[in-house]
């Protein structure tokens, strides 16, 4: 056996030295693996074995000798990827890494979900960069410095200016004029929309030949560098015949221009979602006031631990999960219930981070930090519902994988049968080219996945939190939805419907007097009555 290769796994569950001797006899049975040598101390096995060896042969292996092998989930940001083959690359990449047990990689949030045995995650980067595609791992990306990310509409605008005026001679046609420009005119406007604004679509197909594939951005690259590779041929044919050539550089341009307004589209939809995740994690404030030996310090939420005691002041925000030790407030948690009427919360009751204090000063002991309070397993659960596939969309990857190479194999075939049969090689090519640049998998690739997306966004930012993405698929199956709770479906918002004075007081001075009484006070009731003086311009 010579292209053996070396995995580490963490196994756990050994005790002593027979455990060690259990655990290498059960791995050195599986086949495809030549050596397995277990360390106690380190609790980590070093296996010698063929690139096939699966991660769930081993697992099944170490676990039928009683023992367990650790496993990983590491998140993945990607980056390149622009149609649905990308994504059925960067799977098979994946999943052909030793130790993977599970990879699913999501278009629309450019993440990919891989299960796989140890915690290294550099054979995985290497894995997605030898598919033509950068990774890094969340935590790295999200400390790396941001990469300026402008919007790509001036792009979009600029592929329309250049378009319109070879495109516009098609309406000339239908009203009987000729406002055909020059062939040279022609040239000019569409050669920058090619190989400049579409420049991008040459990158990524030369991405995928190098990975020996095919993508969406092939077939647009090779379907208008064939319009326009034509046009140059008959402009030149028909300058040494001294004839008017009919030209297909609007083609190549306006479809580039449309393939590039789709992706700006998408772009936005993106970002719109990402911000509803964004909105829930700003619920909790950047800082917190810590009283440590009875002196109050202000320090960034990154600093909190378990255990730390919190001042919250009345219409501030709690910065994390807590008990109150001190004081009694009402606080609006309707980010966690749908509730909009404030709680009652006292000494010994739980306050979950994000809820708004409406009045009274009080102190908390912090019971969870960072990535376990409630709100992050909210805003991390949202995410997971976005990066998991349904079964819809599985069924979407599937196809997309053998769309590109189906359109190309019919676009060749559209060629010869033209050609053969009809002797017109200028149409054949025209045909060929028409079958590549319109069957583009877009709308399976990109619709799917970002539709989830979208709607999960949609609903965090509506307080509706989807677990599975699947949910959303069997939604359209739900004839009956039944609510519990009033302040879900209503505005929940107190105004003042009606104020009676006492005998020879009058209306006005008693709601002025109880808006100053009020003035000092976020609890909603009080709100009320203060927005009730200023609709009659009382002055509180």
């Amino acid at each position: 056996m010579t292209n053996l290769i070396e995995l580490k796994l963490p196994i756990e569950g050994m005790t002593c030295a027979s455990c060690v001797a259990r655990v290498e006899r059960a791995l050195a049975a599986v086949p495809g693996v030549a050596s397995a040598s277990v360390n106690l101390a380190t609790e980590q096995a070093q296996l010698s074995l063929q690139p096939e060896v699966g991660a769930p042969a081993l697992a099944a292996a170490v676990q039928r000798a009683g023992y367990a092998v650790a496993s990983t989930r590491t998140d993945l940001a990607i980056e390149g990827m622009t149609c649905a083959s990308c994504v059925a690359r960067i799977e098979r990449a994946l999943r052909a890494v030793p130790g993977v047990a599970e990879a699913e990689v999501n278009l629309a949030t450019e993440r990919a979900q891989v299960v796989h045995l140890g915690t290294d995650a550099a054979p995985l980067i290497a894995a997605v960069e030898r598919a033509g595609y950068t990774a890094r791992t969340l935590a790295e990306s999200a400390s790396a410095a941001p990469r300026a990310s402008p919007d790509a509409g001036w792009r979009v605008a600029l592929a329309t200016l250049l378009s319109a005026p070879l495109a516009l001679p098609m309406l000339g046609d239908l009203l009987g004029q000729h406002w055909m420009l020059p062939a040279v005119w022609q040239f000019a406007l569409a050669a920058p929309v090619q190989f400049w604004l579409g420049a991008r679509f040459y990158r990524a197909g030369w991405k995928a030949l190098r990975a020996r594939s095919a993508n969406m951005e092939l077939l647009v690259a090779l379907g208008t560098s064939a319009a326009f590779g034509l046009s140059l041929a008959l402009w030149w044919q028909a300058a040494r015949d001294d004839a008017m050539p009919h030209l297909y550089f609007e083609s190549a341009a306006v479809v580039i221009t449309l393939v590039l307004l789709g992706k700006w589209l998408e772009a936005r939809a993106k970002r719109r979602t990402l911000a509803a995740l964004d909105a829930l994690r700003a619920l909790v404030p950047a800082t917190a006031t810590v009283r440590r030996n009875g002196v109050e310090h202000s320090v960034p939420l990154a600093d909190l631990r378990v255990g730390d005691e919190v001042v919250v002041r009345p219409g501030e925000r709690v910065p994390t999960d807590g008990e109150l030790i001190e004081g009694r407030s009402h606080f609006d948690e309707s980010l966690l219930t749908g509730e909009s009427l404030p709680v009652a919360r006292e000494a010994g009751e739980r306050v979950t981070g994000g809820a708004i204090n409406a009045e009274g000063l009080v102190v908390l002991r912090v019971t969870a930090v960072g990535t376990e309070t409630t709100l992050a397993r909210i805003v991390r659960m949202v995410e997971n519902a976005q990066a998991r596939k349904p079964p819809i969309q599985q069924t979407v990857d599937r196809v997309a994988e053998v769309f590109v190479p189906a359109v190309l194999v019919a676009a060749a075939l559209t060629l010869l049968a033209w050609g053969l049969f009809s002797g017109n090689w200028e149409a054949a090519l025209v045909n060929a080219v028409a079958v590549l640049v319109i069957a583009c998998p877009c709308a399976l690739g990109l619709a799917t996945p970002t539709t989830l997306m979208v709607g999960t966004g949609l609903a965090a930012s509506r307080g509706i939190l989807v677990r599975d993405a699947q949910a959303l698929e069997t939604m359209r199956q739900v004839r009956v939805v039944a609510f519990d709770k009033t302040g879900t479906l209503t505005e929940g918002k107190p105004r003042l419907a009606t104020l009676v004075a006492a005998e020879g007081e009058h209306d006005d001075a008693l709601l002025a007097d109880a808006a100053a009484l009020q003035s000092g006070s976020e609890h909603p009731l009080a709100r009320a009555v203060i927005e009730a003086a200023a609709a009659r311009g009382l002055a509180a």
